[in-house]
């Protein structure tokens, strides 16, 4: 007899509470936990569909209480990376003018904030400045320093504040088994009704009052409720449907959260992920967003499956380390990095010429950054060449922004050149006979000269090798060295013990010694 297998019947949105009973339950709740202490409130706010709903339930809660129990503040931080996705951020950026207006006409005691990360830690600071690589699984530096770290320093001063803090998180269950897993040690951790620790932020209490939710049911609330602060919940859906993911990145408060790079709200540089499939959507979908593709276009050119070529052999402190005998890639080299800046801007010329009105004036990189790369090319990296001003003009067609020098280089632009013809094609003999210039007049005019051996003693190690392949011959004869002595120590080291069981059991060794 065949087995006819019957479908299983889809979940009724909501259950048998509907819609409006469902939102009845999480105010109520919200109001009993928002009334039951005086512990702030921070509302993590991407723009998304699921902070959206968690802050318009968090708003339809205030709103049911009177001005005399509106009592403690709530917070609602969103994290800009300053490379979010220019759609997107220009979204959350008018939502957050629109809310805290609103939230001041009605008297509620709420508060958006926009935080951005430190000026040393922003992407192209690293990148460009710094010569970071393009973020990998395994080398996942953006991040710490562009989400992680602006959250949890908001989030720590309002502990130090208050001794303690609430985060409301749009978390769902369903949205990945990932996710499912992490509220699930929440839950069983929760110290009070709907409430758990935050295992990286002491003093700070999780409550994420939609977790139970489905996407469908997150969307039907959405839609029939209108926004309480007056942004256009359709306009949200529009965005969604531009776009071929149904994800969002949620405020991040831990490494353990995944990437969303390949979801609308995420960084359009994000290299993280195979493809950015939400921009190549909005660009493919929508004719009006065909001016985000330059930004496609530089994030895919960092996203280079081999990038050694742009990559120096020896890592940031000068060293050669090896894997498998062959050297480990250090940071974008001097040109590459020259290269990315120059991309950028022309990427950001090309996206305020063929732009909407809303981004004729965007900047991919701030002035700041701008500043700051600058100042690491020619103080940390002894490039007085002072090549940014130079490319800045090229790229855009004015003249750069930023302030004066305040300090003489070594060497003039001719004299720059002049060294460069010198040294012909030997680049390393450029760098270290650079480095040695900038390090000698850095510390001419110093009473004490304090450093000055230590620093050239470490350009000259960075910069003795002959060429890239003299280098690493050279890590691989230190490495058999070190090899050779922890062979020899371990060698030495059973023979004692050999020596020690024989002088204890008498003389059975006696014609090994």
């Amino acid at each position: 007899m065949t087995k006819v297998s019957v479908p299983t019947p889809r979940r009724r949105p909501f259950g048998d509470l509907g819609l409006a009973k469902a939102v009845q339950v999480a105010v109520e709740e919200i109001v009993e936990l928002y009334q039951s202490d005086g512990i702030p409130w921070v509302v993590g706010y991407s723009g998304g569909k699921d902070s959206t709903a968690t802050l318009q339930l968090v708003w339809l809660a205030l709103q049911t209480l009177p001005p005399s129990e509106l009592t403690k503040p709530v917070h609602v931080i969103s994290t800009d990376t300053l490379v979010e996705n220019p759609v997107v951020s220009a979204w959350v950026n008018r939502s957050l003018e629109v809310m805290g207006a609103k939230a001041t006409e009605l008297g509620l005691p709420l508060t958006p904030h926009k935080l951005t990360p430190e000026l040393a830690d922003t992407f192209w600071v690293n990148l460009i400045g710094k010569g970071y690589p393009a973020p990998r699984p395994r080398f996942r530096w953006c991040t710490e320093r562009l989400k992680i770290k602006p959250s949890n320093s908001f989030i720590r001063s309002m502990v130090r504040a208050h001794g303690e803090a609430i985060l409301v998180l749009g978390m769902r269950k369903q949205e990945s088994s990932t996710r499912a897993r992490v509220m699930a040690v929440h839950e069983v951790n929760r110290v009070r009704e709907r409430l758990a620790p935050n295992g990286n932020l002491p003093n700070s209490l999780v409550y994420t009052p939609i977790e139970s939710w489905s996407s469908d049911e997150v969307w039907m609330f959405l839609m029939q409720v209108a926004n309480p602060w007056g942004y256009s919940n359709k306009d949200l859906l529009t965005m969604y449907q531009g776009a071929s993911s149904d994800n969002e990145c949620p405020l991040v408060v831990d490494s353990s959260t995944p990437s969303c790079g390949d979801s609308r709200f995420g960084c359009w540089t994000c290299t993280l992920v195979d493809q950015d499939k939400s921009m190549t959507a909005m660009v493919l979908n929508d004719a009006e967003k065909a001016w985000m593709e330059p930004l496609l276009a530089l994030r895919n050119e960092l996203d280079l499956p081999d990038d050694r070529e742009y990559r120096d052999f020896r890592r940031m402190n000068g060293t050669v380390q090896l894997f498998h005998d062959e050297p480990i890639p250090g940071p974008y080299t001097q040109p590459s990095r020259q290269r990315w800046l120059r991309r950028l801007l022309e990427a950001q010329e090309e996206v305020r010429r063929n732009g909407p009105a809303e981004v004729v004036g965007i900047e991919l990189i701030t002035l700041a950054e701008l500043e700051e790369i600058r100042r690491i090319w020619i103080v940390e990296k002894h490039e007085f060449e002072d090549a940014l001003p130079r490319i800045y003009a090229d790229a855009t067609g004015r003249p750069y922004p930023g302030k004066p020098l305040d300090e003489a280089l070594p060497l003039g632009a001719v004299e720059v050149e002049l060294l460069a013809e010198i040294c012909g094609d030997d680049r390393l003999l450029f760098e270290t006979v650079r480095e040695l210039l900038d390090i000698e007049r850095r510390h001419r005019n110093q009473l004490r000269r304090a450093g000055l051996f230590p620093a050239l003693e470490k350009a000259l190690t960075k910069g003795f090798y002959l060429d890239r392949h003299d280098a690493v011959n050279y890590a691989r004869r230190q490495k058999a060295s070190r090899d050779a002595a922890d062979t020899a120590v371990l060698a030495d080291g059973i023979l004692q013990e050999v020596l020690d069981v024989s002088s204890a059991d008498g003389p059975v060794f006696d014609d090994f010694r």
